[in-house]
């Protein structure tokens, strides 16, 4: 027998701290809901349940900005609708205009009410606004100027003859690409020959842009006769042609729909404001007012000339230019529906893809608490079965003293 060391309490007292030890930790687990509280408790699980909060957390932040995107393009849509309102009412205006049963007087008076119609126009164009940007004037975001599309000939005839000056017509609008062309022009018996300045100094091509040229039938006046030797040239640069469209300016704004980089869309907003939509143009102009008669909305500085409805064919031409106008609003409320619809179906499958993620991370964090208590309850049964045990141990040693008797 011996006394100094009492093995059996020894491994009893071990046998407790275990159970201790558990069951502290089955009670911290069912405590907080969590099998993983600390690294420890699941390394690997730790990092990767880590990694999914991330995406959870994103993929909820993302449906967040697809809904304030939505709300963007309906206040976007909003004012637009109202610009359907306005420019239904000119075209009302535009048709009792043409009607001969109106006097001058009777003109004046409508075309008073097609100048501040046209200036709400420009009013909701330059004010519409998300979050302090603006939606409808191309001045935020992202912006696009309007650039001209290329628009210039294909083909050019010449009725002069080497060693003359005279004129160039061009011809043939509709083949062109590109932005810059080389024609080498002809004389009446195949003869090949380029256009100069005429200085004598060999061929040096003449450029040209808008304002020198345009389409089908506008000439080139050359300005001298060339050196004998020179051989003819013309070379073209792209300009906007007579009738040309031009791509319109606009606003993009990019919105992050994904939990990750590159998960975007873009919305793009168009200008719409009266120069925009054709709807204004520059004073004493055909088919608009002498005077400028329209303002930017948010003034009374009048800037722009409306369209004018002074005669029946005037008012019948600003017929055709308005309806341009509402066809050209309809197709941005169209994309921007069509760009709504879309974010509503990334907002369900961001939230599809949250919920299953949140499933996944909830196996791997989350304590199953039946199964814990079953744990808890074990370990409490064996922390008590062990410190009765160590009292019974620590009796044994007195064993010693009935040696003594």
């Amino acid at each position: 027998m011996r006394i100094n060391h009492n093995i059996a309490a020894l491994n009893t007292h071990r046998q407790l701290n275990s159970a201790t030890n558990a069951q502290s930790k089955s009670m911290e687990k069912l405590s907080s809901g969590l099998r993983i509280n600390r690294a420890g408790d699941d390394a690997a699980g730790l990092a990767i349940s880590e990694k999914m909060r991330g995406q959870i957390r994103g993929l909820d932040q993302a449906g967040k900005n697809a809904q304030d995107s939505i709300s963007m393009i309906q206040t976007a849509e909003g004012a637009l609708n109202e610009t359907h309102d306005i420019l239904q009412r000119m075209r009302e205006l535009a048709v009792q205009a043409g009607n001969d049963t109106n006097t001058d007087t009777d003109r004046g008076e409508i075309q008073k009410e097609i100048n501040q119609l046209t200036s709400e126009i420009n009013r909701i164009g330059n004010t519409t606004e998300f979050n302090n940007q603006k939606l409808l004037n191309a001045s935020a975001g992202s912006v696009t100027n309007a650039t001209p599309s290329a628009a210039v000939p294909s083909q050019a005839t010449a009725s002069q003859t080497a060693g003359t000056s005279g004129n160039v017509t061009f011809t043939d609008a509709t083949t062109f690409t590109g932005t810059t062309g080389t024609w080498t022009l002809s004389t009446a018996d195949g003869t090949a020959f380029t256009l100069d300045k005429g200085d004598g100094n060999g061929p040096q091509a003449i450029t040209f842009t808008t304002g020198k040229s345009t389409v089908d039938g506008l000439e080139l006046n050359l300005p001298a006769t060339p050196a004998a030797n020179d051989s003819w040239e013309i070379n073209v640069t792209a300009g906007v042609a007579a009738g040309a469209t031009t791509e319109p300016a606009k606003s993009s704004f990019s919105t992050q729909i994904g939990a990750n980089e590159n998960q975007t869309m873009t919305l793009e907003f168009t200008d719409m404001r009266s120069s925009a939509l054709g709807i204004t143009g520059t004073a004493n102009t055909s088919g608009f007012t002498t005077a400028d008669t329209v303002t930017d909305g948010t003034n009374n500085l009048a800037n722009e000339a409306a369209l004018d409805v002074s005669t029946a064919a005037n008012a019948g031409n600003a017929v055709t230019a308005i309806q341009s106008a509402i066809d050209k609003v309809s197709a941005e409320r169209s994309k921007l529906g069509a760009n709504q619809n879309r974010l509503e179906h990334t907002i369900n499958n961001l939230n599809t893809s949250s919920e299953n993620l949140t499933a996944a991370e909830s196996r791997i964090r989350d304590v199953d608490m039946a199964k814990e208590m079953m744990t808890q309850t074990k370990n409490s049964i064996l922390s008590q079965a062990a410190q009765a045990m160590l009292a019974q141990s620590n009796q044994m040693p007195q064993g010693v003293l009935q040696l003594l008797r």
